[in-house]
């Protein structure tokens, strides 16, 4: 008897406010433990909770879910560039994913899909931010033939970490 696990990429909805705010709970002390000072990282993922995730959602924000049988695997948020200096239509703000399912190519479907819906909205071009020592996140963007097109800073506390900004024109 085989157990098929259905992997499927859909819009969140309200309902799904606490499994995103997990979700986004573990990918970030993976993904910045040891980047983001201690204190900040907490206050950064505490704002994020499901009611921070049920308003983003009621009101419209486009987020993505990849679904893996009953367990969010990840998300990606994303719409209008935010950086008017930055000649791109699209942005996807954030794409994460726990940690367990990192490097089985999940990311790039997230972030195909949420090119594709952006694109569907006459958002052709796309920008991308990374912090720079996140090296996972700059090694997927790059796979994905992202071109580094921006650098900025960001405070984190006391700390000023670099980000690099990936580019993909239409």
């Amino acid at each position: 008897m085989s157990n098929t696990v259905v992997i499927e990429i859909r819009r969140a909805k309200a309902s799904d406010a606490c499994s995103v705010a997990e979700c986004h709970d573990e990918a970030w002390r993976t993904a910045y433990r040891g980047i983001i000072p201690g204190t900040e990282l907490e206050k950064l993922i505490v704002r994020r909770g499901p009611a921070w995730w049920d308003s983003a959602i009621r009101k419209g924000s486009r987020v993505a879910l990849l679904q893996f049988g009953d367990k969010i695997a990840g998300y990606a948020n994303y719409g209008r560039n935010r950086a008017r200096s930055l000649d791109y239509d699209g942005e996807i703000y954030e794409l994460y994913l726990r940690p367990e399912f990192q490097g089985l190519g999940f990311g790039r479907r997230l972030f195909t899909a949420a090119r594709r819906d952006l694109a569907q909205s006459a958002l052709r071009s796309l920008i991308v931010w990374a912090l720079s020592e996140n090296d996972n996140a700059v090694e997927f963007y790059r796979a994905l033939s992202g071109k580094a097109v921006a650098r900025s800073s960001e405070k984190f506390g006391s700390r000023s970490l670099d980000k690099i900004a990936f580019g993909w024109q239409s």
